[in-house]
């Protein structure tokens, strides 16, 4: 789409509003010229009065004008917020009046939607003026508002539980059996990499050791530990035990406060009775067990070596095994799923008995098999069906909604809920989604997240993304484990 900007320099919020109303479109900048089919036109002016948008905005052959105006008040951060608000506001109610269409969550383009809710009601707010905020000034559909104050309460609710000195940790291992069509993300297929599984652990090892001093050394304490990849049980159990024995030798006390240990075994293909014992041997105490789908087709579809049968067997050895928690995945919007093979999914992950449930929209991600190959996946309609089924299905087996993000280039532009019986919730969820403590990352394209008890200022550092970089710079790890030393040492 073709975008003329004329008096202001929030480019961002103009793009990340084009993602959001405008799946797959470009920004093309430049003037309007008489052959361009779709473009906005932003004439912004700041003056002592205020702040003035005014918008014009054409696609297939309509154009629409949209004014607004407003009252800048407060700092100067505050005013950056209102004039980008102005902006994102005339960008998206110009696009509903052009094609008639609600996104689910309106204006909003973030990650955490509810995000908006816990901050209202840290600041005295009650439950439903949170909701007729996000309905009123962002658009948000009412019931997307009441999902997003169901999550946000649950997020507030386990900020109360936190001290400035808690924090979470996360073991990433980045190995798979296989790479599945919806995937994206840092991990590499044994298959191809068997090499490197070795030198990684060694090297993972060493990070979580001085890792563990370090947080030791600034009286830190651990409240939720999650490990995940990849597909962590794509280890040996051999090398599971290492990982953790180290984990526990070197945070030691920093432990005595730790809620949770979740361990995502992920693929139903890699666990044994072997594994769950180690894991239940270093107090393991939730398993996640991802099948994405209960359909034999759309296994194949998307890449996966193993059967619905499978599927039982690893459930059947998880319970077995005696772990207080089973986390299980689905995936609404897979290639070669329909609204009834969801259904029957749903109907079988209900039936295990699982204490925790991700219901994900499939995202369409840059490098992932379905975007390079052109794989069909199900159009928005039977997206939107298979989320409106899961929803009642959940809240009349007694789950409830605990938290949810969204992603980039999600189908409908819709989002990823977890939903748990009462205290069956993971913590770690909540804390990493909603932003409520540090997050001490190990392992490569591990993302460090450390959080100011007040929640007002976060910074990141990130680790070597591919796993032969990232055993090959341990000074690299040094350096982030020193700068998340120095950002509790300065508070």
């Amino acid at each position: 789409m073709k975008l003329e900007v004329h008096g202001c320099e929030e480019r961002y919020t103009i793009e990340q509003s084009l993602l959001n109303l405008f799946p797959g479109e470009l920004p093309v900048y430049g003037p309007v010229q008489p052959e361009d089919e779709s473009w906005a036109v932003f004439d912004c002016l700041e003056d002592n009065d205020g702040y003035q948008v005014d918008l014009r905005l054409s696609w297939n052959g309509r154009t629409v004008s949209r004014q607004a105006r407003q009252v800048l008040t407060g700092t100067a951060f505050q005013r950056e917020g209102q004039r980008r608000h102005i902006i994102g506001s005339c960008f998206f109610l110009a696009y509903r009046e052009l094609t008639g269409n609600q996104p689910p969550w309106g204006m909003l383009t973030g990650v955490r939607p509810d995000k908006l809710v816990t901050e209202a009601l840290s600041e005295g707010g009650t439950p439903e003026e949170a909701r007729a905020l996000l309905e009123s000034r962002y658009y948000v559909t009412p019931p997307r508002a009441a999902l997003a104050v169901e999550t946000g309460t649950a997020a507030f609710q386990a900020a109360g539980d936190l001290g400035p000195k808690d924090i979470a940790v996360y073991i990433g291992i980045p190995f798979c059996p296989t790479r599945c069509a919806y995937c994206s993300f840092v991990s590499q297929s044994v298959e191809r990499s068997f090499a490197l599984v070795e030198p990684y652990v060694d090297a993972l090892a060493e990070e979580i050791a001085a890792g563990g001093r370090m947080v030791r050394e600034l009286g830190l304490q651990v409240r939720a530990a999650y490990m995940g990849g990849g597909t962590p049980t794509t280890l040996t159990a051999a090398q599971m035990d290492r990982i953790l024995s180290v984990y526990e030798a070197s945070f030691g006390p920093a432990l005595d406060a730790c809620r949770e240990l979740t361990v995502e075994a992920g693929r139903p293909d890699t666990i044994t009775a072997e594994k769950l014992a180690v894991l239940k041997a270093h107090g393991v105490d939730r398993v996640s067990v991802n099948p994405q789908t209960m359909e034999a087709e759309v296994l194949q579809a998307i890449g996966r070596r193993h059967s619905p049968g499978e599927i039982e067997q690893a459930m059947e050895l998880t319970a077995r095994a005696g772990f207080r928690h089973i986390n299980m995945d689905l995936i609404v919007g897979l290639p070669a799923d329909t609204p009834e093979g969801f259904r029957r999914s749903l109907a079988r992950c209900l039936e295990f008995g699982t204490e925790n449930l991700t219901v994900h929209t499939l995202a369409l991600k840059k490098g992932s098999r379905i975007l390079l190959e052109g794989v069909p996946i199900p159009g928005p309609d039977a997206v939107a069906e298979m989320l409106d089924h899961a929803s009642p299905a959940l809240r009349d087996h007694g789950y409830a909604p605990y938290y949810l993000y969204r992603q980039k280039y999600m189908s409908g532009s819709f989002e990823n809920v977890g939903w748990s019986i009462p205290d069956g919730a993971c913590l770690y969820n909540i804390y990493i989604m909603s932003e409520l403590c540090s997050i001490l990352s190990f392992g490569a394209g591990g993302s460090t997240k450390m959080v100011a008890p007040d929640r007002r200022r976060i910074q990141r550092v990130f680790n070597p993304k591919y796993p032969l970089e990232y055993s090959q710079r341990p000074e690299k790890l040094l350096a982030n484990q020193a700068a998340f030393a120095a950002f509790y040492q300065e508070l």
